[in-house]
């Protein structure tokens, strides 16, 4: 039995080192200027309602993730972070703000007020390893005051 357990033991803990040689190629920008980007298109916001924007929401919501140590361990790499990227960006890129039609943006900018008012982002899986990016109640007002002067 003990040599049964010892067997699968190391069997597994060779998976584990296999599956780390793959990782999906990371989302980066790779320095390619943003010239659609939320940022460029709205180049008068105040510094720190682009902090906040870029701490909270541009992991996910954007072309360029932070990435920390853990995000590279797989499986959880390609089974959730990567996962959570491509879908925020489904949703909302802000790195492509300025190729939506000015239709979609005041629609989107409606409803990023409304995920922030009610908590819902930024998510609170992600606020759990990343603590600097939760949203305290200022920043929330502060926030949600600048996009109701941008709807």
């Amino acid at each position: 039995m003990k040599k049964a357990l010892k067997i699968t033991g190391a069997i597994l803990l060779l998976v584990f080192i296999a599956i780390q040689l793959y990782q999906p190629a990371p989302n980066v920008d790779k320095g390619q200027p943003a010239t659609t980007d939320f940022m460029q298109t709205y180049s008068d916001m105040p510094a720190e309602i682009k902090m906040i924007i870029q701490t909270s929401c541009y992991d996910c919501h954007s072309n360029h993730t932070n990435y920390e140590w853990y995000d590279y361990i797989q499986p959880t790499r390609s089974l959730l972070v990567e996962k959570h990227i491509k879908d925020a960006q489904e949703d909302l890129n802000f790195s492509e703000w300025d190729s939506y039609s000015q239709r979609k943006q005041k629609r989107l900018i409606t409803s990023i007020k409304k995920q922030i008012e009610t908590k819902k982002m930024p998510m609170s899986s992600y606020t759990l390893m990343h603590h600097n990016a939760k949203l305290n109640d200022a920043q929330i007002k502060l926030l949600t005051q600048w996009l109701e002067t941008q709807e």
